[in-house]
């Protein structure tokens, strides 16, 4: 299965790589800041039908469909999809957006790829078995310390109602070596997993920008847990993801 998500994944980005840029590309809101584009609904109408086709008994959660596919089916496994995570920054034509899918059973994940079309990097992962970019084992950092950590962090949809994200952006402004912010959570995950990242945080995630992602950093030796230490669930943010050495000092500064 972890071949059949691969290769969707490939092919729902071609999807995507083929719409980008198109001056009659159609942009809508589902929210104040949150976007929806058709490529983002093309992509998903792609990954549901490939699913359907090659496993029609298992249940699927995705970001544009939502609840309306994610029905009960005799089946333990679920699919967990974001045809697009960056879909604002697709929308601009800024290059840092992927597609992310995950498999559920019985309600532990286990296998994940996000895949970037732009830099063709396809991120795999099953659980017990690793971690690989375009097929190469990865690794997170070695880094110990938080003042030597470059760490990551999203801005989430309802920011202007969450009074702690700016008191965490400015302490890790003051704490860590760098901070960055690109779009995509999803990557931001993967960019962890393979030791670009040494760290990321948010609040306000949905399972579909993190599922895969978790379970890449986790198989490549990193640790995943609450903003408090507590045991990590897709379904109930917020997420601290790290290579593990700086887990514990990003937790500090997350409490400060």
């Amino acid at each position: 299965m972890l071949n059949f998500a691969v290769q969707t994944a490939h092919d729902a980005g071609l999807i995507l790589t083929e719409r980008m840029g198109r001056k009659s590309l159609q942009v809508t809101n589902k929210g104040v800041i949150d976007l929806v584009t058709e490529a983002d609904l093309a992509a998903e109408r792609f990954i549901i039908e490939r699913i359907q086709t090659h496993y029609p008994r298992h249940g699927i959660l995705a970001e544009e469909s939502g609840a309306t596919i994610a029905v009960e089916r005799a089946s333990e496994f679920k699919w967990i999809i974001d045809p697009l995570d960056g879909t604002t920054n697709y929308a601009h034509g800024y290059p840092v957006f992927c597609v992310s899918i995950a498999l559920e059973r019985a309600g532990e994940v286990i296998l994940g790829v996000i895949y970037d079309p732009i830099r063709d990097e396809m991120f795999a992962t099953a659980r017990g078995e690793g971690a690989t970019l375009n097929g190469r084992r990865i690794r997170v950092s070695d880094v110990e310390e938080v003042g030597r950590a470059m760490v990551c962090t999203g801005f989430p949809y309802d920011v202007r109602d969450r009074g702690d994200f700016a008191r965490h952006f400015a302490h890790f402004i003051m704490h860590a070596q760098a901070i960055r912010r690109d779009g995509s959570a999803a990557l931001d995950l993967a960019y962890v997993a393979c030791g670009r990242f040494d760290g990321f945080f948010e609040e306000g995630l949905r399972p579909w920008d993190v599922a895969a992602g978790v379970l890449l950093v986790e198989e490549a030796g990193g640790r995943v847990t609450h903003f408090n230490g507590q045991p990590f669930d897709i379904y109930t943010p917020p997420i601290l993801a790290s290579n593990g050495l700086v887990h514990e000092q990003m937790m500090q500064v997350l409490a400060l």
